[in-house]
């Protein structure tokens, strides 16, 4: 049997890789390409979750693609965009809706789950990075930590005892690494 000892990060796509559209208060994912924007430090932030030796991975919610209202290539072209600037080794999609009842829509864990076993994942050493209370939920119960980054969404938030909340990427970056240092008894 192999050894789960592999660590990851799971990360939201829509308002944690990428920027959301945010019509009155609520986040949209980009509807194509035109839309698409990833800030320019994203790359940089995430490399330095690579050098920690995180695997990382993105996990999205695409239920427009179900409702259709959304077509799946215009998804996969920006998922493919996003790959060739992040260092991701995939991103994991959910194109149901909540009247499917899937186990790979957030909040459920099935996303994770199954990346977990596809990379020998340890989860209780991997973390789940989101803006919304699902991604939250769904890194809750796969048994990852989990960092909320407050994007000020009209919307529900997680509970405060349920993640570690932030204001950016890169204090979700910080929080990781130096958690890793201290692990590692390096004091960082």
């Amino acid at each position: 049997m192999i050894e789960l000892q592999r660590k990851a990060v799971f990360f939201d796509r829509d308002g944690v890789l990428n920027d959301a559209i945010v019509k009155d208060g609520k986040p949209y994912p980009p509807s194509s390409m035109n839309e698409l924007h990833i800030d320019e430090d994203v790359p940089r932030e995430l490399n330095r979750l690579v050098c920690e030796g995180f695997i990382l991975i993105g996990i999205t919610n695409q239920p427009d693609v179900a409702r259709g209202t959304q077509r799946r290539e215009v998804v996969e072209s920006i998922n493919e965009a996003i790959m060739k600037v992040l260092p991701l080794h995939e991103i994991r999609v959910c194109y149901h809706d909540d009247a499917d009842h899937c186990k790979c829509r957030k909040p459920k864990p099935g996303l994770i789950l199954d990346a977990s076993e596809d990379y020998h994942i340890n989860l209780a050493l991997s973390y789940v990075v989101g803006d919304r209370w699902k991604d939250i939920e769904a890194g809750k119960r796969a048994g990852c930590r989990t960092i909320w980054i407050n994007r000020g969404y009209k919307e529900r938030q997680p509970d405060q005892e349920d993640a570690v909340f932030v204001s950016s990427l890169k204090d979700v970056i910080d929080f990781i690494i130096n958690s890793q240092n201290k692990m590692n008894g390096d004091g960082g």
